[in-house]
């Protein structure tokens, strides 16, 4: 690939990282970390796809994640208030339990002084 006089290809990276004392590294195998399949009991979609807000502490949506670090995956499950589309929980473990769930959110409420009336959405998985 030709762009602006450079050469791109896999050799050049290769020599590039090599220069530069790095290595190129294999990204990890696809990890499953949800099962949609399931028996139990699902909340109602209160938010049916309105992702706007109005005001703070109105809607909150959250997910989780995992990363790769040096010493093994970790799960990250955050909280965002759609108003202000800041991140307002978040919780990290070596595993993914309801225990990390429900401190991500009980971290949300307290930094936003325990409002009331809030929706929480998240994905209709297991977690």
């Amino acid at each position: 690939m030709e762009e602006a006089g450079y050469r791109h290809d896999r050799k050049t990276f290769a020599e590039s990282l090599r220069r530069q004392g790095l290595r190129a590294k294999a990204t990890e195998k696809f990890k499953a970390t949800t099962n949609s399949r399931h028996n139990l009991p699902v909340a109602p979609n209160l938010l049916q796809q309105d992702f706007s807000a109005t005001g703070r502490n109105q809607k909150y949506v959250g997910d989780i994640t995992y990363l790769w670090t040096e010493e093994g995956w970790l799960y990250l499950p955050v909280v965002i208030e759609l108003y202000s589309s800041l991140v307002v929980g978040w919780a990290m473990s070596e595993r993914m339990t309801a225990q990390l769930v429900c401190d991500e959110l009980q971290m949300a409420l307290w930094r936003r002084h325990m409002p009331t009336g809030v929706i929480v959405h998240s994905d209709r998985d297991s977690q």
